[in-house]
């Protein structure tokens, strides 16, 4: 946005400004998990809801890795999630 007000981008690129919904929803995100968030309060509108959840999903390629890799700590490479046998 600086860039672009001192006309450092080049014509007809300019960039709008963040909405407060999204700045809100990115910092409700990176603080709460979505469940905790709609166990606290009893109404969030869809709009606030849809935001908060497309903010908890991870953003960048390794971050994506490393939250899919899922390691469930067990030293038996059969057992399921949580500890039971499969």
């Amino acid at each position: 946005a600086a860039a672009a007000a001192l006309g450092l981008l080049p014509l007809g690129k300019t960039q709008s400004p963040e909405s407060l919904l999204d700045i809100a929803a990115r910092k409700v995100a990176e603080k709460w998990p979505f469940q905790r968030v709609e166990e606290r309060f009893e109404r969030i509108p869809e709009p606030v809801q849809r935001r908060i959840v497309y903010w908890s999903f991870p953003r960048s390629e390794r971050e994506i890795c490393m939250y899919s890799s899922f390691n469930t700590g067990a030293e038996d490479p059969t057992a399921a999630p949580g500890g039971a046998a499969a």
